[in-house]
């Protein structure tokens, strides 16, 4: 299990064997949960929304309109 200790300023810094694994740079984002038992959950963010953009292609065939997928039209 790794340690670290916060600072007076709030900051802490990740133990060097986590930052090995989860391959995290400088500049690299966490992501804090806390969960209602009082776990904390960091987890690395390793890509954003729009890093993904043009990753989907359009099926090809028949084209549907907003209108044809709403089930209460």
């Amino acid at each position: 299990m790794s340690e670290s200790t916060l600072t007076s300023k709030g900051q802490t810094t990740m133990p060097a064997e986590i930052r090995a694994q989860v391959q995290a740079e400088p500049g690299t984002r966490l992501v804090w949960s806390a969960m209602p038992d009082g776990t904390i959950i960091v987890r690395v963010k390793a890509k954003s929304i729009l890093d993904m953009a043009g990753m989907l292609k359009a099926p090809r065939g028949k084209r549907v309109t907003i209108d044809q997928m709403n089930p209460w039209s």
